[in-house]
């Protein structure tokens, strides 16, 4: 027996109503089970319970063993003073409040149904199983439930996302452009080059970004220049000359410093992903653009998204990859892949959270945007797909990612809307 479970019995009152009686041989009737408290606290809040003909209105909690109230010095906390029930799997000692008084307990034990705790042991039963608990059954959940469960863990993954924003607007003093900045570069980098871009990102002072994006040349050698692309001798290219002359008087006049910044990775990418190919693309999107920020909070299609990110790296890049080697000439644009990418880990979430603090309501806007982006591909996914619940869109992908990590391994499948159903299918 676990807690979660008792949880779940007691909020979708999954018990033998009419036969309830307290440990003392009272009887009880739930009028409202209350509202579920995931944080410190009674387990469920404002409840409603008829305890000997008596009506209560307060908290109630939930333990495996009624002596656990003395494990978790709940008698010390006054915060469960106002617990009007003690509900148990098994009472096996008496529970006092701090004023001496005694806290009625209704011991489960006896009261729950069998066919509900084989289904229980059927979901956590690990023979036969390959993926998650509920790979056999989570085909058969109406899509109306999973679709709804999959649009809230959307948004939770959003929420997740929101941390970093959250930290990035305490440090900047609530810059919105620097914040964009900051998470723009840093997802440039992708999932190698992320933490030395995002560290490039966090040397650069803003001000001077807005003072010179009017001149790519200066902005490319404060890049080029943080990144440690800058110091080789033999390179004698015009251009290369150029902006390692750029960096050192502009390292100068605003003094950049380069401590602490994580030299690019060149190894296991492609070409189209070399930190040289995407920093130059980042420095023409912000020399094209002096307010990106307001664009793409103002945009609410994905159409519009692609227009500001229409963007191509310098012309030296044409027949370069790295500097001073010449390779064949190709246009290196970004691709819509690439900017889907960037919508769905920096543009949405900074969207959702510039949203909340205005107060603004952008749920349907953000909904349609990631809506028509192509799902993610990865065996997460794919497993997903053959166990019978197919993504059909990025906001699909992400919520079940989200599923995934934050329910499917940690075994959350009481507070899952599948596991749930599954269980509640089983009175």
């Amino acid at each position: 027996m676990k807690e979660d479970l008792l949880h779940f019995i007691w909020k979708y009152k999954k018990l033998q109503l009419p036969e309830l009686v307290t440990s003392k041989k009272e009887s009880v009737s739930i009028i409202d089970v209350g509202i579920h408290n995931y944080h410190a606290g009674p387990d469920f809040f404002n409840s409603k319970v008829n305890i000997g003909g008596q009506l209560w209105a307060g908290n109630v909690e939930l333990h495996i063993k009624s002596s656990d109230w003395y494990a978790h010095r709940h008698e010390e906390d006054a915060n469960y003073d106002t617990v009007i029930l003690h509900v148990v799997w098994e009472d096996d000692a008496s529970v006092f409040r701090k004023d001496g008084s005694e806290i009625p307990t209704l011991e489960l034990k006896e009261y729950i149904p069998q066919e509900l705790l084989l289904a229980y042991q059927s979901l956590f039963d690990k023979k036969e199983k390959a993926f998650i608990n509920c790979e056999k059954d989570i085909g058969t959940i109406d899509s109306f439930i999973f679709q709804n469960w999959l649009e809230r863990l959307y948004f939770d993954r959003l929420e997740s996302k929101s941390n970093l924003v959250l930290d990035l607007l305490k440090q900047s003093n609530n810059d919105w452009e620097k914040v964009m900045f900051t998470m723009l570069l840093k997802n440039f980098g992708l999932k190698i080059n992320g933490g030395s871009f995002f560290s490039i990102a966090n040397v650069i002072d803003f001000s001077v970004v807005r003072k010179i994006q009017n001149n790519p040349l200066q902005l490319e050698s404060i890049l080029y220049g943080l990144a440690g692309f800058l110091e080789d001798d033999t390179i004698v290219d015009s251009y290369y000359l150029q902006l390692k002359k750029e960096y050192g008087f502009l390292s100068n006049k605003f003094d950049i410093q380069k401590e602490s910044i994580q030299k690019p990775e060149f190894f296991k990418l492609r070409p189209p992903n070399f930190p040289t190919v995407r920093l130059s693309q980042f420095a023409s999107l912000y020399s094209k653009h002096q307010n990106i920020f307001s664009k793409i909070i103002d945009a609410t299609d994905l159409e519009e998204i692609y227009k500001v990110f229409n963007v191509s790296t310098s012309e030296y890049w044409n027949d370069h990859y790295t500097f001073g080697k010449v390779s064949k000439k190709s246009s290196k644009k970004l691709t819509k892949k690439f900017i889907d990418l960037l919508v769905v880990n920096t543009l949405l979430p900074l969207k959702f959270c510039y949203a909340k603090h205005i107060g603004k309501e952008v749920d349907e806007e953000i909904i349609t945007i990631v809506s028509k982006i192509k799902k993610e591909e990865n065996t997460i996914i794919s497993n997903f797909k053959t166990i019978g619940a197919k993504a059909m869109n990025a906001k699909d992908s992400q919520a079940i990612l989200q599923l995934y990590n934050e329910y499917c391994t940690q075994n959350k499948c009481l507070q899952c809307a599948v596991g749930s159903h599954l269980l509640q299918g089983n009175d």
